[in-house]
């Protein structure tokens, strides 16, 4: 036992440097830990940040735009207005739906706000029409979440009734029951039906009215409590023959009596089996189909839910007959574990190449090894630590990992490097492990402390930008202090037993090789050291212009808030005439699918044209266009957006809006692009004003494109001015008017068929084969008060008119949204200031507010607080390393980097072409962390070698390379969001080489620029650790 010196304690590493067994096996158990917790771990493409959000939809078949906004959607608005933790509520009234969505703060619990809406909607039962159909349906579920997965079910044998039907019944609500789905639509819209289309001209030859068509038949199908009897010794349940089933059923069904001889409905109308709405219909590729889109719950894990899906579809499909053919069109999950796979595979690249670089400068397999188990070590601990604060495994929590590579092999260098010079100068290597690690704890403890300072602001950005990267911050945080634990243990335990003065004197052919191009470059770095502080007021003012210099920069370079992700999914929404019927929207339709599926990197389209919630109004049709893999095309989303909108431009009468999906999904409604901005007023004249106005002028724009509106108040409608003095005479009331329009044209629903598995409707219509358009309305009868039959021409006139084909309001009043998309040579920033600089032109009244909504709105929080972000993180690096080295001076000398690495940011930035976004900002704040830790390393060596004889060390280059090397694979991944933080942290160091030197040699209290030209070149001097006998490189 070597027999140690009274002053080798070895401070905090000494227990664990004399225990290597127990330290063993501390470490492994934090390998297992971290490798449980690893499998445990969920995987998605971003932390969990989804607003709570609820959709709640009513339907009333035949019902105006105006009248749903007054009958249903208001009553609904101000029950749910009186709701706590309500952040924003949105609307959409259109011909027979309303779709309401509220969203609430982050804070609240969904179960919560679920509570809150069913309360919300039972107050306000009482106030909603008394036909209403059905009951308003709410959906934890944000309708402008992409679906997770879309299916297409097909069939070449049945119809298409049956065929909803039987997705209905045995698949669709299975697959609602799986934890994480928030809602199953079944667009195409083909409902099982009993379809009754009256003969105008019959039944008023008869005498007969549709009123009374519709009231025989709701006579006729019941289904009600009968009773029972209970007899001294049997009970006996009433039953009867109440019900009717079938088409056929209802065709002989008696309506009345002429003559004594009976009317049956067969007689004065066609009865059939159809849908229950003959205005909805969905295709997958050119094939009528029933889509499935799949929508999960706000802050439900995609992958954990896509995979139970998956598990479930076999044997759903078993149970369909063979004829129905089930095909996944779009998986998202497929994308995001390619982009978690990705990031994987950098991660170990990063490892690798960071090991790699450490023996490229230590030139020695032992003081290779400790740093190359010591990085992987510490990030699998992480993964245990992220399990106990419910993390996921994802893009951002990766790439947290992905930097830490570059930062955890910081300590374990400095420690093996501290505890190699003594044994160099001849020590034991037990007594260097306890002389070295005890004298570097503190710097150790300094660079963590002071790097999780960095990292502290990010836990305080707002909203959603603030969630989304906490577990991010908080990562790498882990994975930091994880390595300054190892480095302090299980570092200097292996030096003391790995590392000698043979092993570290040991050379090959390799190392005197590399040698002598090493020494060159020092030797040449020393001369231009040398140089720059022979003329310290020169440096002074190009270390002061720099500062000017990242303020201008940081004005004028781009700003955006998030990368565009290519995921392989493009969301559409075509445009017609604001008159166009379904027939023609459905032709103009299927014309433009054509068009689609002729593109090479379009592998599936599903589209749907109707009213059903989803979908606001008969002259729009939506579409999602599935692209083959990134490696099967030439040609990434926004290429093929650009060569879709060129080629579907040729097919007349329609437009087309096209974005590509995005794994952060911040707005609530589903938007024509991707930016959003609304003007809001209390009423709609003073829209119907000011939105053509503003919509002229943001289309001149240039730094806008794709600009449209939702505002469409050129319907047409057929306007009723009923003459209520005449109607007033014949006994006819405009409830009888009203009553008589929807049966005729309301597609109106007037009896349930119950059976044992679902539930269908009898629906009541004119049949208009022969009577189209405004004809129609002569064939309406009435029945006055003395039972005769009156025209509908007789007490009314038929005006045409316009009127909104939706209306839209944001927290209870009207709005407009406005979409956009920017163009490529443009910055998000650039749009949001040209369309403020135009809003203020227009002078708007008062009563008109605008506000930006959904990313770009996130976008203007974000970049508010961003110079307050890195001002905060800046001073808590200054109180920290103020606490360690009780000095006011020090924290400022190592701080006087920054400006000389913030220009090197941002023109690394504007060189690549990347906007200063959401991504760069964190690189920024990162590589503040990086230019602090490389300065207190060199302040730290430098005041440590004045104390003592002169000696070699790698401390700045080899770091700050292993940072460099650990970007290098989000730098060159393909497609990567992450690029421009890379970017940042690797190009934005190398403006810090000589500022802090520099800082430093001036303060000096002895010999200044001489101390400071031979302690540089030493700190930079990167030799193998055996070679200590080397000159200095220059002096005074």
């Amino acid at each position: 036992m070597q027999v140690l010196p009274p002053s080798s304690t070895g401070g905090p590493s000494r227990l664990f440097i004399m225990r290597p067994v127990a330290t063993t096996l501390l470490m492994v158990a934090i390998l297992l830990a971290g490798i449980i917790g690893y499998r445990a771990l969920p995987v998605s493409a971003l932390p969990e940040v989804d607003y709570p959000t609820i959709q709640v939809v009513t339907l009333y078949p035949g019902a105006s735009p105006d009248v749903m906004t007054s009958a249903v959607t208001a009553p609904l608005e101000r029950q749910f207005g009186q709701m706590s933790g309500l952040k924003q509520m949105s609307s959409q009234s259109s011909g027979g739906a309303s779709v309401i969505t509220l969203q609430f703060q982050l804070t609240l619990p969904l179960d919560v706000a679920e509570q809150e809406v069913q309360a919300a909607i039972n107050a306000a039962t009482n106030l909603l029409p008394s036909d209403l159909p059905n009951p308003p349906v709410y959906s934890k579920v944000n309708p402008a979440d992409p679906p997770i997965m879309t299916l297409a079910v097909t069939s070449t044998a049945m119809p298409m009734t049956q065929v909803e039907d039987m997705v209905e019944t045995r698949v669709a609500q299975k697959i609602s029951q799986i934890s994480g789905v928030g809602l199953v639509t079944l667009s195409g819209g083909q409902r099982p039906a009993v379809r009754v289309k009256l003969n105008a001209q019959a039944i008023a030859a008869l005498g007969l009215t549709s009123e009374t068509v519709r009231t025989a038949i709701t006579g006729a199908n019941v289904n009600s409590a009968k009773g029972s009897l209970d007899g001294p010794s049997r009970a006996v349940t009433l039953s009867a023959n109440d019900q009717m089933q079938s088409a056929e059923e209802y065709r002989q069904l008696i309506i009345a009596y002429q003559n004594g001889a009976p009317i049956r409905l067969g007689d004065v109308a066609t009865v059939e089996q159809g849908a229950e709405n003959s205005w909805l219909g969905a295709w997958a590729n050119k094939e009528q189909a029933i889509v499935m889109n799949v929508q999960r719950q706000p802050g439900a894990n995609i992958i954990s839910t896509a995979d139970s899906i998956r598990q479930m579809l076999p044997q759903l499909t078993e149970s369909l007959p063979k004829s129905v053919k089930v095909t996944v069109l779009s998986d998202r999950t497929t994308n995001i574990r390619a982009s978690v796979d990705d990031t994987q595979f950098e991660l170990m690249m990063a490892i690798a190449l960071v090991v790699m670089i450490i023996y490229l400068f230590l030139r020695n397999i032992p003081a290779t090894i400790i740093p190359g188990v010591a990085v992987p070590l510490s990030l699998i601990g992480t993964f245990a630590v992220m399990v106990f604060l419910d993390f996921s495994i994802n893009n951002l929590t990766l790439m947290a990992l992905t930097i830490a590579t570059g930062f955890v092999v910081d300590d374990a260098i400095v420690v093996i490097e501290n505890i190699s010079r003594y044994i160099e100068k001849g020590e034991k290597p037990l007594a260097a492990a306890l002389k070295g690690a005890g004298e570097i704890g503190f710097t150790i403890i300094s660079l963590t402390f002071s790097l999780i300072a960095v990292l502290i602001p990010l836990l305080f950005m707002g909203d959603i930008v603030g969630r989304l990267f906490r577990e991010f911050a908080i990562t790498l945080a882990v994975a930091i202090l994880i390595s300054a634990v190892v480095s302090l243990t299980l570092t200097p335990m292996m030096c003391a037993r790995m590392l000698s003065q043979e092993s570290l004197r040991k050379q090959n052919r390799f190392s005197r090789a590399s040698e002598k191009m090493f020494d060159r470059i020092i030797a040449a770095y020393g001369r231009g050291l040398a140089k720059v502080l022979n003329h310290p007021w020169l440096t002074l003012s190009v270390a002061l212009s720099t500062l000017l210099l990242s303020v201008l920069l940081w004005v004028f370079i781009p700003k955006g808030f998030f990368p565009v992700q290519d995921n392989g999914i493009i969301q559409g929404t075509l445009q017609a005439p604001q008159s166009s019927s379904f027939a023609n929207m459905a032709q103009r339709q299927r014309q433009v699918a054509d068009v689609i599926l002729q593109d090479p990197a379009v592998q599936s389209l599903t589209s749907f044209v109707g009213v059903d919630g989803t979908n606001p109004s008969l002259n729009s049709a939506r579409l999602q266009i599935n692209l083959k893999p990134l490696d099967e095309r030439d040609d990434r989303v926004q290429k093929v957006i650009a060569r879709l909108q060129t080629a579907v431009d040729k097919v007349p009468g329609v437009d087309l809006f096209l974005q590509p999906t995005q794994d952060l999904t911040i707005d609530t409604q589903v938007s024509r692009t991707q930016y959003q901005f609304t003007l809001q007023a209390t009423t709609l004249d003073a829209l119907s004003t000011w939105v053509p106005q503003l919509m002229e002028k943001l289309q001149q724009l240039p730094q806008l494109s794709d600009v449209s509106s939702d505002w469409q108040d050129q319907g047409l409608v057929a306007y009723v001015n009923v003459d209520r003095d005449s109607a007033s005479r014949l006994g006819i009331s405009m409830a009888d008017v009203d009553n008589a329009l929807y049966n005729a044209f309301g597609q109106r629903l007037i009896s349930t068929i119950y059976t044992q598995a679902n539930q269908y409707r009898v629906v009541l219509e004119h049949n208009t084969e022969n009577t189209p358009g405004l004809a129609a309305l002569d064939t309406i009868r009435l029945t006055s008060s003395d039972g005769g039959v009156v025209p509908l021409s007789s007490i009314a006139k038929i005006e045409q008119r316009f009127a909104p084909l939706s209306i839209n309001h944001l927290d209870q009043f009207p709005v407009t949204t406005i979409s956009f998309n920017v163009p490529d040579n443009y910055s998000l920033g650039d749009a949001v200031q040209a369309i403020m600089d135009t809003e203020k032109t227009l002078n708007l009244p008062v009563d008109i507010t605008t506000q930006f909504q959904g990313s770009t709105l996130a976008f203007q929080s974000a970049l508010g607080s961003t110079v307050w972000l890195i001002v905060a993180a800046v001073v808590a690096m200054y109180i920290v390393l103020g606490i360690l080295y009780e000095s006011f001076i020090h924290p400022i000398t190592i701080l006087s980097t920054l400006p000389t690495a913030g220009v090197g940011a941002l023109l690394a930035l504007m060189i690549a072409g990347s906007e200063l976004d959401v991504i760069a900002i964190i690189g920024i704040i990162l590589l503040i962390g990086i230019v602090k830790k490389n300065a207190i390393m060199m302040i730290d060596f430098a005041l440590a070698a004045r104390a003592r004889a002169r000696h070699v060390a790698a401390r700045c280059y080899l770091p700050g390379l292993s940072v460099a090397f650990s970007s290098d694979p989000d730098d060159h991944s393909g497609g990567s969001a992450w690029r421009a933080a890379a970017d940042v942290k690797y190009r934005g160091r190398r403006g810090t080489a000589s500022s802090v030197r520099y800082r430093h040699g001036r303060r000096s209290d002895s010999q200044p620029g001489a101390d400071a030209v031979y302690h540089a070149g030493d700190l930079f001097a990167v030799r193998p650790p055996g070679i200590v006998d080397q000159k200095p490189l220059c002096s005074s």
